[in-house]
């Protein structure tokens, strides 16, 4: 189980913003960490959380006894390998109507022939599949009996 994650945004606030209407959330200020950050929380009750930090900030971890801190990268890539699938209660269209009013990349796939996900690209940059109740269903129905046919890795 993941409690939280986070990614990189260029408007954290909003993108904060979008994401909890996405979960029926709240949005939040987050200033532990990187300065203009900001949170989505899904508000179900485990307290499933997105940061969003603004863009170029990395994680540096700090010596000795002290907790790690945020330094910006003014180099930092748009596009990265880090994306996450999240549930909505939201309909297909009312997920396509968020990404319209956004100017926000949206598409349906088809995951592997086993699930669907909505591909919203946030701020156009950072991937989110995002699962309709019944997308979450098909994705469940994939993992409910040992999962996809993918190959395992061995043993070392």
């Amino acid at each position: 189980m993941i409690f939280h994650l986070s990614i990189a945004a260029d408007d954290p606030a909003r993108v904060a913003r979008v994401v909890a209407e996405l979960w029926g959330g709240k949005a939040r200020i987050f200033p532990p960490v990187g300065q203009g950050s900001a949170v989505a929380t899904s508000g179900d009750g485990i307290g499933t959380t997105l940061e969003i930090y603004a863009r170029g900030t990395e994680l540096v971890p700090a010596d000795g006894d002290a907790d790690s801190f945020a330094t910006i990268n003014p180099q930092a890539p748009r596009h990265t390998a880090t994306h996450f699938a999240m549930a909505t209660a939201l309909s297909q269209a009312e997920v396509f109507a968020i990404a319209e009013r956004e100017g926000w990349l949206a598409k349906y796939r088809k995951r592997g022939g086993l699930f669907g996900v909505i591909e919203l690209w946030i701020e156009n940059a950072v991937l989110a599949e995002v699962l309709t109740p019944e997308m979450q269903a098909e994705y469940r129905a994939a993992w409910a009996h040992g999962g996809p046919p993918w190959p395992e890795i061995p043993a070392a």
